[in-house]
């Protein structure tokens, strides 16, 4: 099985569109979990190339046309990872979305499958995302909580700045604050006082599952989305 993962990773590496799509069938057709082509396969050659990208070896060309690679892999399998949905029990509402200054959302757009997928609603920000926009939609829609992805060690900076902002307006107890991309180690996610890591789009379901039994109580609007509004405005 190892075998077809390298293959996944280097087509990846390759920027193989085609070669992607028909490792995903093969998958598929094999029978091997969906979750695994795409976390021991696809993600491991984005998280090379993502490596590579801020070392200086490869540039933004060859990292776009990846992303497209690994999407239209994505797209291949996200039927069987849907299959795996259940009855989709309510759990809680995420606003997500990739950190300001990071243009790739391949990782942010493949735990949002999986966090839906769990039965979790999702509210998806997009990429390059300000701090602002991130704790603005979180607080209009009484979100439970804020995820951040981050694929380069120079924008996961902003991560814990997120963090000095939400309570800096006095609103941090509100959410319960997820980090995590390809930089992201789970000792550095605890150092800035995140709530939740994880270092695979399961685990991450994983995290936010637990954050929802540990903070249980239902969470009434305070009120401090005016006080947010005159900070920002």
């Amino acid at each position: 099985m190892g075998g077809i993962f390298k293959e996944m990773e280097q087509a990846i590496i390759d920027g193989d569109e085609e070669l992607c799509t028909s490792l995903a069938q093969r998958a598929i057709d094999g029978n091997i979990d969906a979750a695994e082509a795409i976390q021991k396969g696809y993600a491991e050659g984005m998280r090379i190339l993502g490596d590579r990208f801020e070392s200086g070896e490869c540039f933004l060309p060859e990292l776009l046309a990846a992303e497209d690679a690994m999407n239209a892999a994505v797209e291949v399998l996200k039927p069987k990872i849907e299959e795996t949905g259940g009855d989709k029990e309510k759990r809680g509402k995420v606003v997500i979305g990739t950190i300001q200054g990071d243009v790739h959302d391949i990782g942010k757009n493949i735990v949002k499958l999986f966090m839906s997928v769990a039965g979790f609603e999702m509210i998806d920000v997009g990429r390059d995302v300000p701090l602002r926009t991130f704790i603005q939609t979180a607080q209009k829609e009484n979100a439970d909580v804020i995820a951040a992805s981050a694929l380069m060690t120079t924008t996961m900076t902003y991560m814990p700045e997120m963090i000095k902002q939400l309570k800096e307006l006095g609103i941090r107890e509100q959410f319960k604050v997820m980090v995590g991309g390809a930089p992201v180690i789970e000792s550095w996610a605890e150092e800035i006082g995140s709530d939740g890591y994880g270092l695979t789009a399961k685990e991450a379901v994983q995290s936010a599952m637990e954050l929802m039994i540990k903070d249980s109580q239902p969470k009434a609007n305070s009120g401090k989305g005016e006080k947010l509004n005159k900070q920002y405005h």
